[in-house]
């Protein structure tokens, strides 16, 4: 697969990786901690504002990866 080709793909993913997991922490905080202490959400702000950044390295390592057998890159 051509790199520009993977590097659009991935920008892909990571926009809407980032969208879906915005509105999954909102939801889940809107529900789940709306009677909780400050320290309680910011407990869980932190922490879910952290969490996304794995799935995005994953992401990010695929896209910036050469391709195999050595084949033209752009």
């Amino acid at each position: 697969m051509p790199q520009r080709l993977k590097r659009f793909i991935g920008m892909l993913l990571l926009l809407a990786l980032v969208i879906l997991y915005a509105l999954v922490a909102t939801t889940i905080a809107t529900y789940r901690l709306a009677e909780s202490p400050w320290y309680v959400h910011l407990a869980f702000f932190a922490l879910s504002g952290l969490v996304w950044v794995l799935p995005a390295m994953g992401i990010i390592s695929w896209m910036e990866r050469k391709p195999k057998g050595g084949g033209a890159t752009r």
